[in-house]
């Protein structure tokens, strides 16, 4: 995500984000969560049951 401001102290608190450290524990809990599989949809196979639905005017 790239965060957008025009407000000085604004940018200054988005750029303010690397004020903590990972320990070797939490890399290799994270490193676990990836499994090599997908888990969600895949992008290249056509959807078209999901988005043929109709949208009830409201």
């Amino acid at each position: 995500m790239i965060p957008k401001s025009t407000d000085p102290g604004r940018i200054a608190q988005n750029l303010d984000v690397f004020d903590f450290t990972l320990d070797d524990d939490e890399m290799t809990r994270i490193d676990a969560l990836d499994t090599g599989k997908r888990t969600g949809i895949d992008p290249d196979e056509p959807r078209g049951d999901f988005y043929d639905r109709p949208i009830p005017e409201a």
